[in-house]
């Protein structure tokens, strides 16, 4: 029934100039905070850094699909939504097992280099948020995208505390938990996402 008030409260913001340039400038953010993340994860040794770089590469990829979606029908647009749910409930899950992995053969990752990165991320993050606070509301392929940079930010904000954790504790754990944070983010927006386009393909 929300779903239904809020697509058709909107009916044309998928279309909306606007809402296309909001997706070119979030996607350009979203890719450039990837690099950023994956190649800090990696130095730093930190799960939580390197699941948010995933994160990241993976919104890039939605709001790519996002755009070539816009201009078709709802049918179409909800088929891609479905892909997109599963890709990041994929995500999800590979988050979980790498976290898993690391519990036993992880090391205490950079606090200060975390830190730092999850700052710069949070503020990537909250300026996509602000792009597309307007567009939050409206179909599933909509949905996705604001469910995407809402995700991010938690988990941004998560990755700083995660930070001074490790630093105050000197345990991988902080960094672990986040991860295990993220994983459940990824997989109940995908969740949402996959149950609501399923839901849109059936009315069509």
């Amino acid at each position: 029934m929300a779903c239904k008030n809020c697509c058709s409260a909107n009916p044309s913001n998928h279309q909306s100039p606007k809402y296309k340039k909001a997706l070119w400038i979030v996607l350009i953010l979203n890719l450039s905070m990837f690099f950023v993340e994956i190649v800090m994860g990696i130095k730093s040794g930190s799960t939580s850094l390197l699941s948010d770089s995933l994160d990241f590469l993976g919104d890039s990829a939605n709001y790519m699909i996002s755009l070539i979606v816009l201009p078709m029908a709802l049918s179409y647009r909800a088929k891609a939504s479905l892909i997109k749910g599963l890709t990041m409930s994929g995500f999800g899950l590979f988050i979980l097992i790498t976290t898993i992995y690391r519990i036993f053969y992880g090391e205490i990752p950079s606090y200060a280099e975390m830190s730092i990165v999850g700052v710069l991320a949070l503020f990537v993050n909250l300026t996509a948020l602000i792009i597309l606070l307007n567009f939050r509301d409206g179909d599933s392929n909509m949905r996705s995208v604001w469910l995407c940079s809402r995700n991010d930010a938690i988990g941004n904000m998560a990755v700083i505390l995660a930070g001074v954790a490790v630093y105050f504790f000197q345990s991988r754990y902080p960094d672990l938990i986040v991860a295990f944070i993220l994983a459940f983010l990824a997989l109940q927006a995908g969740k949402e996402i996959i149950l609501r386009a399923w839901s849109e393909l059936k009315q069509g």
